[in-house]
């Protein structure tokens, strides 16, 4: 060995590369950032009206100080009856709605509101973003239904199953629609 001070260099830096590379793999990534909540989250509303179990799957928008009737939900129009993909209804057996005939079923749930009667809409087409392509020769059926006045403000849309049929509420307005 001609120069020892030039090997133990050598040795010292092969050390301090192999000590890098070692902690370098050992680190562990960053988490990713949490993804915010949703706008509109997903949710379900699922209880029994007589023997049918009956399960809504919707997107529950916020209010956020909009108006919502006859202003982001506008008069007259199809409206998905949620937000995002269109609102599901499933029934397990044949039902009544507001006195007609239903199939057991899973339909898109539409509503035509207006400032006195909406139009509840039971389509076949149950798997469709929206009502961008809502067509009316899929409804199954159609009924009419009258809103009331909510006895409080509801932020986020929601939908409950009762025993007398199911409940559209939020804002300051609740949409009951009879099932048997």
């Amino acid at each position: 060995m001609k120069n020892p001070r030039t090997l133990l260099t050598l040795a010292l830096l092969l050390a301090g590369v192999l000590y890098t590379s070692l902690s370098w793999a050992q680190t562990t990534p960053t988490a990713p950032a949490a993804k915010p909540a949703p706008a509109s989250p997903a949710a379900t509303a699922t209880g029994k009206i007589g023997a049918a179990t009956v399960t809504v799957k919707y997107s529950s928008p916020s209010v956020k100080g909009r108006q919502i009737y006859g202003g982001l939900v506008p008069y007259g129009q199809v409206w998905r009856a949620g937000a995002n993909e269109a609102t599901t209804v499933e029934f397990s057996k044949d039902v009544m709605v507001q006195g007609k005939k239903l199939p057991a079923g899973t339909y898109a749930f539409f509503a035509i509101p207006t400032e006195k009667d909406w139009t509840v809409i039971f389509n076949k087409t149950a798997k469709q973003w929206g009502a961008f392509k809502y067509d009316e020769k899929q409804d199954a059926l159609r009924v009419t239904a009258t809103p009331r006045k909510a006895a409080t403000m509801t932020e986020g849309l929601v939908y409950e199953v009762t025993k007398d049929g199911l409940v559209l509420r939020w804002e300051n307005l609740e949409l009951p629609v009879a099932i048997k």
